[in-house]
């Protein structure tokens, strides 16, 4: 597996979240843990851009050889941007989880509620 990248924060259902320049803008990905738990991804189901979601809903799917996996946003939010990279690369994302792996971006509009894992605390939870 590879480094966890220390500016991100994490939750528990191995997503990543960055800030953007933007305010309140995020970006969400699936961490390196989740894609080799996962095993070779074949697709991805996105959320709407302009798509209103809130914290804990699953907002699409990612599918792999192996199996199927719902993708959750931990903040509430609007979708404004996805990767529209991953409709014809989805092994993107095993090859760069967190980079040209990421998912779709999100003005966040709770972000300052929300609990995330630091990259030491992430590391402690998945070992």
């Amino acid at each position: 597996m590879s480094a966890i990248p220390e500016n991100l924060k994490y939750t528990e259902e191995h997503e990543w979240i960055a800030e953007r320049a933007e305010p309140s803008v995020v970006r969400i990905g699936i961490t390196d843990y989740a894609q080799d738990s996962l095993g070779e991804v074949v697709y991805v189901e996105f959320p709407e851009v302009g798509q209103e979601v809130n914290a804990g809903d699953a907002v699409g799917e990612i599918e792999s050889t192996k199996s199927v996996a719902d993708i959750y946003t931990t903040l509430s939010g609007e979708v404004v941007r996805l990767n529209d990279g991953l409709e014809d690369s989805p092994e993107t994302i095993n090859a760069d989880p967190y980079g040209a792996g990421w998912l779709f971006e999100l003005k966040a509009s709770d972000q300052d509620s929300v609990e995330l894992l630091t990259a030491e605390e992430y590391v402690s939870f998945t070992d």
